[in-house]
């Protein structure tokens, strides 16, 4: 699979100066944490399942969750589970089938020994699981039960814990809370692929609830927990962890109180004021603004309930040329002592070491993602990606 693979190979070599790799389920974790992009969750009782996998991969979607937690009620998580059993048979028994990363989000650690059991030679499809309500007292069973069904199984497989509990809302509890969190999921290391954001479940231990034309960073409370989990879990210095940015709710917007997000004129020049409209009315301007704050408090990736969420993510995940070309220039051999720099844009300053960090990050998402040509921007990126 690979980003933007869905598109004609006419339309990638037109949009792009370096197209986006091609990896599998069994690529270095280093790769897939930084490809999961748009994580589209589905509920696992979803009667045709297997069909609406492939229908989303062939719209460009690479990573799926499927859910038997909170998207189902409680008296359903049996047939749940029997349906991800007949889905996975059904998809196993389709040689050459494109099918995404595949995770399950269960509620309780004893579900994933017995379903990896149950799923038999289909197992194959599964990249991992979803841990809920992460942390260190409620995690430690879940990374352990993991690690068991993957010595059981043969199979490689990852966790992604959810981070969404009070204990990190509360600024009394947040820094233990945080701390316990890191010593599970550093002990556990090599099955730990992403960490998950659960905003609405920070809301709503304050009750709150954002509105389309407001981002989680427009929340400040919730502003603050992001902030921590990337200041203790995010780090680029070799310890930290992918972590992905939290859910958007909205898919239309009946009636809106503040002016759009989006500018007219990279629509004008992009000859999409249709676009333009339409994103606005499905509230995807407020989508798009939260997509480049979680790329500036640094999260990679998005969970998404809705698909029109996807190409919006992927269009602006691809490295831009001028990101590309300032990062290259950073990461040239001759530059390791450091030393500054004028881009080759000529609009700012490259300063090897404290922006050498960053370059490195903006590679592996060039890697996954690819570079737009230098006169692509993110309208024609995601004019390309939505389906039609």
């Amino acid at each position: 699979m690979r980003h933007f693979g869905h598109l004609a190979p006419e339309v990638r070599q037109r949009l792009f100066h370096r197209e986006p790799c091609v990896f599998d389920a069994d690529s270095p974790a280093r790769l897939l944490s930084a490809a999961l992009g748009a994580t589209l969750y589905s509920p696992a009782t979803r009667p045709r399942l297997a069909e609406d996998v492939l229908k989303q991969a062939g719209r460009g979607v690479v990573s799926m969750v499927l859910c038997l937690e909170d998207s189902i009620g409680d008296e359903d998580v049996a047939q749940g589970e029997e349906n991800l059993v007949r889905q996975f048979t059904d998809l196993a028994g389709r040689p050459g089938a494109d099918v995404p990363l595949l995770f399950i989000r269960v509620r309780t650690p004893e579900q994933i020994p017995d379903l990896v059991r149950r799923l038999g030679p289909a197992a194959r499809l599964l990249s991992g699981f979803v841990f809920p309500k992460f942390t260190e007292e409620r995690g430690i069973p879940f990374l352990e039960a993991l690690a068991g069904a993957e010595a059981a199984s043969g199979r490689r497989l990852f966790g992604m814990p959810v981070l969404e509990t009070p204990e990190l809302m509360y600024r009394e509890s947040r820094v233990d809370a945080l701390e316990g969190i890191a010593r599970a999921v550093e002990k556990y290391r090599s099955r730990v692929l992403a960490l998950r954001l659960g905003v609405t479940d920070f809301c709503s231990s304050y009750g709150l609830r954002r509105a389309p034309d407001m981002t989680a960073y427009d929340v400040q409370i919730v502003a603050s927990v992001i902030a921590d989990v990337v200041n203790m879990l995010g780090r680029a210095d070799g310890s930290g962890f992918t972590v992905t940015g939290p859910v958007w709710e909205y898919f239309r917007v009946p009636e809106r109180m503040f002016k759009p997000m989006l500018r007219h004129s990279p629509f004008l020049e992009g000859q999409a004021v249709e676009l333009r409209e339409k994103l606005i009315e499905h509230a995807m301007d407020g989508l798009l603004r939260e997509i480049s704050l979680d790329h500036a408090n640094g999260l990679l990736g998005k969970t998404c309930i809705h698909p029109s969420h996807v190409p919006a993510v992927h269009a602006l995940s691809v490295v831009s040329h001028e990101e590309y070309s300032d990062a290259a220039d950073i990461l040239r051999p001759e530059r390791g002592g450091g030393g500054v720099l004028r881009s080759a844009y000529t609009n700012k300053m490259n300063e090897v070491k404290p922006h050498r960090a960053w370059a490195e990050r903006t590679m592996l998402r060039a890697e996954v993602f690819g570079v737009a040509h230098e006169d692509v921007s993110f309208v024609d990126l995601l004019a390309a990606g939505i389906p039609g």
